[in-house]
Protein backbone atom coordinates (compact mmCIF):
# COMPACT_ATOMS: atom_id res chain seq x y z
CA UNK A 1 0.00 0.00 0.00
CA UNK A 2 1.75 3.34 -1.55
CA UNK A 3 0.70 6.37 1.08
CA UNK A 4 0.88 10.11 -0.58
CA UNK A 5 3.39 12.04 -0.10
CA UNK A 6 2.63 14.47 2.83
CA UNK A 7 3.92 17.68 0.47
CA UNK A 8 2.98 17.03 -2.73
CA UNK A 9 3.87 19.05 -6.08
CA UNK A 10 1.89 20.62 -8.54
CA UNK A 11 2.41 20.53 -12.34
CA UNK A 12 1.31 23.35 -13.67
CA UNK A 13 1.63 23.02 -17.90
CA UNK A 14 1.50 26.43 -19.72
CA UNK A 15 0.06 25.95 -23.47
CA UNK A 16 1.55 29.08 -24.93
CA UNK A 17 3.59 27.55 -27.56
CA UNK A 18 0.74 25.15 -28.58
CA UNK A 19 -0.55 28.70 -29.59
CA UNK A 20 2.68 29.70 -30.72
CA UNK A 21 2.79 27.04 -33.95
CA UNK A 22 -0.89 27.82 -34.67
CA UNK A 23 -0.34 31.42 -35.05
CA UNK A 24 2.65 30.51 -37.46
CA UNK A 25 0.02 29.69 -40.44
CA UNK A 26 -2.90 31.34 -39.03
CA UNK A 27 -6.29 29.43 -38.50
CA UNK A 28 -6.83 27.20 -35.49
CA UNK A 29 -4.62 24.58 -35.39
CA UNK A 30 -3.30 23.16 -33.41
CA UNK A 31 -5.53 24.43 -30.89
CA UNK A 32 -4.16 25.24 -27.22
CA UNK A 33 -7.87 24.26 -25.69
CA UNK A 34 -7.09 20.90 -26.87
CA UNK A 35 -3.83 21.00 -25.12
CA UNK A 36 -5.47 22.05 -22.12
CA UNK A 37 -7.91 18.79 -22.10
CA UNK A 38 -5.32 16.43 -22.62
CA UNK A 39 -3.00 17.96 -19.65
CA UNK A 40 -6.33 17.88 -18.11
CA UNK A 41 -6.83 14.09 -18.83
CA UNK A 42 -3.48 13.02 -18.01
CA UNK A 43 -3.82 14.28 -14.12
CA UNK A 44 -2.18 17.62 -14.84
CA UNK A 45 -2.81 20.23 -11.62
CA UNK A 46 -3.58 23.11 -13.37
CA UNK A 47 -3.00 25.21 -17.06
CA UNK A 48 -0.57 28.27 -17.06
CA UNK A 49 -1.27 30.77 -20.59
CA UNK A 50 0.71 34.15 -20.63
CA UNK A 51 -1.37 36.80 -23.21
CA UNK A 52 1.00 39.22 -24.16
CA UNK A 53 0.72 42.50 -24.93
CA UNK A 54 1.59 41.86 -28.87
CA UNK A 55 -0.75 38.28 -28.62
CA UNK A 56 2.33 36.08 -29.73
CA UNK A 57 0.98 32.70 -28.85
CA UNK A 58 -2.87 33.16 -26.76
CA UNK A 59 -5.09 35.65 -27.99
CA UNK A 60 -7.67 36.67 -25.74
CA UNK A 61 -10.68 34.33 -27.11
CA UNK A 62 -8.11 31.53 -25.73
CA UNK A 63 -8.63 32.24 -22.06
CA UNK A 64 -13.06 31.80 -21.89
CA UNK A 65 -12.23 28.85 -23.83
CA UNK A 66 -9.45 27.40 -21.84
CA UNK A 67 -11.93 28.02 -18.98
CA UNK A 68 -15.00 26.16 -20.16
CA UNK A 69 -13.21 23.14 -21.46
CA UNK A 70 -11.37 21.59 -17.97
CA UNK A 71 -11.81 22.45 -14.77
CA UNK A 72 -8.33 22.96 -13.78
CA UNK A 73 -7.05 25.99 -12.63
CA UNK A 74 -6.11 28.66 -14.94
CA UNK A 75 -3.26 31.20 -13.89
CA UNK A 76 -3.19 33.73 -15.73
CA UNK A 77 0.48 35.18 -17.02
CA UNK A 78 0.39 39.08 -17.57
CA UNK A 79 2.07 42.00 -17.25
CA UNK A 80 1.66 44.99 -14.77
CA UNK A 81 -0.57 47.13 -16.89
CA UNK A 82 -3.90 48.46 -16.99
CA UNK A 83 -4.87 46.30 -20.38
CA UNK A 84 -4.10 43.13 -18.34
CA UNK A 85 -5.93 43.46 -15.14
CA UNK A 86 -9.25 44.53 -16.92
CA UNK A 87 -8.22 41.28 -19.08
CA UNK A 88 -7.71 39.21 -15.25
CA UNK A 89 -11.10 41.44 -13.73
CA UNK A 90 -13.22 40.22 -16.27
CA UNK A 91 -12.30 36.60 -17.29
CA UNK A 92 -11.20 35.94 -13.00
CA UNK A 93 -8.84 33.15 -13.64
CA UNK A 94 -8.04 31.18 -10.88
CA UNK A 95 -4.50 32.63 -10.53
CA UNK A 96 -2.68 35.79 -11.65
CA UNK A 97 0.94 35.95 -11.95
CA UNK A 98 2.69 38.93 -12.72
CA UNK A 99 5.65 38.63 -14.65
CA UNK A 100 8.12 41.15 -16.60
CA UNK A 101 7.30 41.77 -20.51
CA UNK A 102 9.48 43.67 -22.69
CA UNK A 103 8.26 43.14 -26.41
CA UNK A 104 11.48 42.83 -27.92
CA UNK A 105 12.14 39.93 -25.74
CA UNK A 106 11.75 35.73 -27.27
CA UNK A 107 11.08 34.35 -23.72
CA UNK A 108 10.88 36.37 -20.07
CA UNK A 109 14.69 36.96 -19.48
CA UNK A 110 14.25 37.36 -15.43
CA UNK A 111 12.29 37.97 -12.59
CA UNK A 112 9.86 40.76 -11.82
CA UNK A 113 11.34 43.92 -10.20
CA UNK A 114 8.72 43.66 -7.49
CA UNK A 115 10.86 46.15 -5.24
CA UNK A 116 11.11 48.91 -7.76
CA UNK A 117 7.87 48.26 -8.83
CA UNK A 118 6.04 48.73 -5.48
CA UNK A 119 3.62 51.54 -5.95
CA UNK A 120 2.85 50.25 -9.65
CA UNK A 121 1.75 46.60 -8.26
CA UNK A 122 -0.18 48.02 -5.08
CA UNK A 123 -2.90 48.84 -6.72
CA UNK A 124 -3.25 46.22 -9.20
CA UNK A 125 -2.82 43.38 -6.55
CA UNK A 126 -5.59 45.22 -4.71
CA UNK A 127 -7.79 44.75 -7.43
CA UNK A 128 -6.86 41.40 -7.87
CA UNK A 129 -7.42 40.00 -4.34
CA UNK A 130 -10.30 41.95 -4.09
CA UNK A 131 -11.80 39.51 -7.02
CA UNK A 132 -10.86 36.85 -5.49
CA UNK A 133 -7.80 36.17 -7.69
CA UNK A 134 -5.21 34.53 -6.25
CA UNK A 135 -1.90 36.54 -6.96
CA UNK A 136 1.28 35.37 -7.38
CA UNK A 137 4.77 36.77 -8.59
CA UNK A 138 7.05 35.66 -10.82
CA UNK A 139 10.70 36.90 -9.08
CA UNK A 140 14.13 35.89 -8.65
CA UNK A 141 14.74 34.00 -5.54
CA UNK A 142 16.30 37.18 -3.53
CA UNK A 143 15.75 38.29 -0.12
CA UNK A 144 15.45 41.74 -1.42
CA UNK A 145 12.55 40.33 -4.05
CA UNK A 146 10.72 37.94 -1.20
CA UNK A 147 10.75 40.89 1.19
CA UNK A 148 8.73 43.27 -1.75
CA UNK A 149 6.35 39.98 -2.22
CA UNK A 150 5.59 40.19 1.74
CA UNK A 151 5.26 43.94 1.59
CA UNK A 152 2.89 43.82 -1.20
CA UNK A 153 0.44 41.18 0.63
CA UNK A 154 1.14 38.49 -2.47
CA UNK A 155 0.13 34.74 -1.35
CA UNK A 156 2.26 33.25 -4.28
CA UNK A 157 5.44 33.62 -5.61
CA UNK A 158 6.77 31.57 -8.48
CA UNK A 159 10.91 31.80 -8.63
CA UNK A 160 12.84 32.41 -12.03
CA UNK A 161 14.79 28.94 -12.20
CA UNK A 162 16.27 30.41 -15.82
CA UNK A 163 19.78 31.24 -14.41
CA UNK A 164 19.58 27.69 -12.11
CA UNK A 165 18.79 25.91 -16.26
CA UNK A 166 21.34 28.13 -17.96
CA UNK A 167 24.27 27.11 -15.50
CA UNK A 168 23.35 23.23 -16.04
CA UNK A 169 23.58 24.00 -19.90
CA UNK A 170 27.14 25.61 -19.18
CA UNK A 171 28.40 22.84 -17.53
CA UNK A 172 29.05 25.02 -14.08
CA UNK A 173 28.14 22.63 -11.41
CA UNK A 174 29.70 25.62 -8.75
CA UNK A 175 26.89 27.81 -10.45
CA UNK A 176 24.68 25.26 -10.39
CA UNK A 177 25.48 23.87 -6.82
CA UNK A 178 25.04 27.97 -5.99
CA UNK A 179 22.01 28.40 -7.95
CA UNK A 180 19.83 25.64 -6.71
CA UNK A 181 20.89 26.65 -2.68
CA UNK A 182 19.91 29.97 -3.74
CA UNK A 183 16.00 28.57 -4.73
CA UNK A 184 16.22 26.69 -1.62
CA UNK A 185 17.03 28.62 0.81
CA UNK A 186 14.64 31.46 -1.28
CA UNK A 187 11.89 28.74 -0.96
CA UNK A 188 11.80 27.63 2.85
CA UNK A 189 12.33 31.50 3.80
CA UNK A 190 9.14 32.36 1.96
CA UNK A 191 7.39 29.42 3.37
CA UNK A 192 8.57 30.49 6.74
CA UNK A 193 6.55 34.03 6.22
CA UNK A 194 3.71 32.14 4.76
CA UNK A 195 4.04 33.25 1.35
CA UNK A 196 3.54 29.49 -1.20
CA UNK A 197 6.62 29.24 -3.00
CA UNK A 198 6.33 27.94 -6.79
CA UNK A 199 9.13 27.49 -9.51
CA UNK A 200 9.39 27.14 -13.48
CA UNK A 201 11.20 28.61 -16.72
CA UNK A 202 13.84 26.46 -17.90
CA UNK A 203 12.84 23.49 -16.70
CA UNK A 204 13.08 19.58 -18.69
CA UNK A 205 13.51 16.13 -17.56
CA UNK A 206 17.34 16.59 -17.21
CA UNK A 207 17.35 19.53 -14.49
CA UNK A 208 13.67 19.51 -12.87
CA UNK A 209 14.65 16.93 -10.19
CA UNK A 210 16.73 19.11 -7.63
CA UNK A 211 14.25 21.87 -7.84
CA UNK A 212 10.76 19.35 -7.59
CA UNK A 213 13.24 17.94 -4.31
CA UNK A 214 13.24 21.11 -2.51
CA UNK A 215 9.85 19.90 -0.24
CA UNK A 216 8.70 23.79 0.29
CA UNK A 217 7.85 24.22 -3.53
CA UNK A 218 4.37 23.49 -4.21
CA UNK A 219 3.68 23.88 -7.77
CA UNK A 220 6.26 23.68 -10.88
CA UNK A 221 4.92 25.66 -13.80
CA UNK A 222 6.62 24.32 -17.44
CA UNK A 223 5.61 25.01 -20.69
CA UNK A 224 8.53 25.10 -23.30
CA UNK A 225 9.88 22.19 -22.99
CA UNK A 226 6.80 20.13 -22.49
CA UNK A 227 5.72 21.32 -26.16
CA UNK A 228 8.62 20.95 -27.41
CA UNK A 229 8.70 16.85 -26.44
CA UNK A 230 5.10 16.49 -27.37
CA UNK A 231 6.57 17.16 -31.15
CA UNK A 232 8.25 13.92 -30.44
CA UNK A 233 6.39 11.82 -28.37
CA UNK A 234 2.55 13.51 -27.72
CA UNK A 235 2.04 15.60 -25.42
CA UNK A 236 0.50 13.11 -23.10
CA UNK A 237 3.36 11.03 -22.53
CA UNK A 238 5.58 14.01 -22.37
CA UNK A 239 3.16 15.48 -19.44
CA UNK A 240 3.12 11.61 -18.06
CA UNK A 241 7.13 11.99 -18.15
CA UNK A 242 7.75 15.06 -16.63
CA UNK A 243 4.87 14.00 -13.13
CA UNK A 244 6.52 10.91 -13.25
CA UNK A 245 10.13 12.64 -12.28
CA UNK A 246 8.90 14.89 -9.99
CA UNK A 247 7.01 12.50 -8.13
CA UNK A 248 10.49 10.53 -8.07
CA UNK A 249 12.36 13.37 -6.75
CA UNK A 250 9.24 13.83 -3.74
Amino acid sequence: MSLLHPNPLRLGVNIDHVATIRNARGGDHPDPVRAAEIVAQCGGDGITAHLREDRRHIRDEDLARIQAATNLPLNLEMAATPEMLQIALRHKPHAACIVPEKREERTTEGGLDAAGLHNTLVPIIDELKTAGIRVSLFIEASERQLDAALRLGAPVVEFHTGEYAHAILDGDSDRTEKELRRIADMAALAAKNGIEPHAGHGLTYDNVQPIAAIPQIAELNIGHYLVGEAVFVGLEPAVLKMRELMDEAR
